[in-house]
């Protein structure tokens, strides 16, 4: 457990932690943009070579486990319960 995390670490910790408030409150729709940024950042630094490959496969790892817990998670698939 590193003390010092580099500015790649931040940045991506605080996509996470936006996406996990909008998912608690349920906030599909930013969550799934969150999801997507997240995707799109670790994409960039792994092109950019901007971040230790070790850290990298951490957060690949996290952004795995959120897209299975995010299948199907949005409003249009969401069925209302007046039918």
């Amino acid at each position: 457990m590193g003390l010092f995390k580099s500015k790649a670490e931040k940045e991506l910790d605080n996509i996470i932690q936006r996406l996990e408030m909008n998912m608690s409150n349920n906030y599909k729709d930013n969550a799934q943009d969150n999801l997507k940024e997240l995707e799109a950042s670790i994409n960039a630094l792994r092109a950019s070579g901007g971040i230790k490959t070790s850290v990298l496969s951490k957060y690949e790892s996290i952004l795995g486990s959120y897209k299975e817990k995010m299948k199907g998670y949005s409003h249009k698939d969401q069925k209302p319960y007046w039918h």
